[in-house]
């Protein structure tokens, strides 16, 4: 995270290094290497009765499958066996952090704040929030307000700040901020705020949003100074078609990770269209870089800035989206999409190119799940095993095997010959 980026309140010493990235950091060297991490955001999928083939295997991508002839091929474990993680937590597994650590437990409504470029201070607490759907009875019909556009969701953020303004608000100082589509950012300043609020969206259509409940007693104070907050903001919308509430979820104040430049002295971009991606990257010093949101509008400008970096995030939502719908054929025309524009990438001459998930999410599920993600790696000297397609299967038969996911920084930096030898 970029100190310039942030409100003067915020700069603090970052954490200290966990052993696995002290080793990495103590071996790291420079190089002229490039290396690409191209991110499908949830691109594992699953083989079911009704679904005889994963969006990888039903996909037409002869350029992939070109790549993985050439490629050494794995899974990726995001967090740890049986968990399933959030897009969060999946992320900073990619960049090397352990997410099961306590300190780099970083809620969801951080991350999307430091996406939209907020400057936030020390003790801010910041929500990532949705605009929902509720019934007469008050029962959630839609988690997502029917997925309404950015737009829509501007104008809904503008009414709310309207709204609250002159409000009575406990002696808190509140500020809304639209994201994108029907998420938004919830940004909370005063005395004594803590972040241990319990989310108050249930996961779950046919039940009332959960009150906003303190994990500890320390919070209690904090806890009901938001729900006093949210009665607030739900009686403004009330009349609402769609967006009559709001759900909160990832209360928490800023990181404090070691930046990924520091670790491995690389200059790193970041080129996600997201508000969330973008704030991850940010958190892990990263350079966030303005482009669009299709796979097309990141090459545009990873072509124009290639000189700029030695290490590029490219972040895809669009995979995860249509999981999350259970839509296997939108899924299906993303990765083929992606394809077709494969060759502008690999025309870049990437030293390193690693092709993964930040977690599955399988269109019978159309939720993240806690299933491995595939993992394809290219590199000049990297192992090509006999694998001739990107997909679950044959990356069950690779020659990585099924790694913790927070591998995958040392293996790009090895095969990009950033790692001096270890010992005599």
């Amino acid at each position: 995270m970029d100190d310039r980026n942030l409100d003067p309140r915020m700069t603090e010493t970052r954490r200290p290094m966990d052993a696995h990235q002290t080793l990495l950091s103590r071996l790291v060297k420079e190089t002229t290497s490039k290396i690409v991490l191209l991110v499908l955001d949830g691109v594992g999928d699953l083989r079911t009765a009704e679904q005889p083939q994963t969006a990888l295997e039903a996909a037409n991508l002869p350029n992939f499958d070109a790549l993985a002839k050439a490629s050494s091929l794995g899974r990726l474990v995001p967090v740890a066996t049986g968990i399933t993680p959030g897009s969060g937590p999946g992320h900073l597994a990619l960049f090397g952090y352990d997410p099961a650590l306590p300190e780099n437990d970083i809620g969801r409504g951080v991350l999307e704040a430091l996406g939209l470029g907020l400057s936030i201070g020390p003790q801010d607490v910041a929500a990532r929030g949705n605009f929902a759907t509720a019934d007469a009875d008050g029962l959630l019909t839609d988690r997502r307000a029917g997925r309404i556009t950015t737009s829509e969701c501007e104008r809904l953020s503008g009414r709310l700040r309207q709204g609250l303004a002159g409000q009575d608000l406990l002696g808190l100082d509140v500020e809304v901020h639209a994201g994108e589509g029907h998420r938004f950012v919830l940004l909370l300043r005063g005395n004594g705020l803590d972040a241990s609020i319990a989310d108050t969206d249930p996961q779950v259509t046919g039940k009332a949003p959960l009150t906003p409940r303190a994990k500890h007693p320390e919070a209690a104070q904090t806890a009901d100074k938001v729900a006093h907050l949210v009665s607030i903001m739900e009686a403004i919308l009330a009349d609402e078609p769609k967006a009559n509430r709001v759900l909160l979820r990832g209360f928490s104040k800023p990181p404090s990770l070691p930046s990924w430049g520091d670790l491995y002295k690389l200059r790193c971009g970041a080129f996600a269209g997201y508000p969330l991606y973008r704030g991850v990257a940010d958190a892990c010093g990263m350079e966030v870089v303005p482009c669009g949101k299709r796979f097309a509008d990141l090459l545009d400008v990873v072509e124009q800035r290639f000189d700029d970096f030695d290490f590029f995030f490219l972040h895809v939502k669009q995979t995860d989206a249509a999981g999350e719908d259970g839509d296997l054929a939108t899924k299906v025309a993303v990765l083929e999409e992606v394809d077709a524009d494969l060759h502008r990438l690999l025309a870049l001459g990437p030293d390193v190119l690693a092709v993964t998930g930040d977690h599955s999410t399988p269109a019978p599920m159309a939720a993240h799940s806690w299933h491995p993600v595939p993992l394809l790696l290219q590199a000049t000297h990297c192992f090509v095993d006999d694998c001739d397609a990107f997909d679950e299967s044959q990356a069950t038969r690779g020659t990585l095997g099924t790694l913790p996911a927070r591998d995958l920084v040392g293996l790009m930096l090895a095969h990009a010959d950033r790692l001096k030898k270890f010992g005599a």
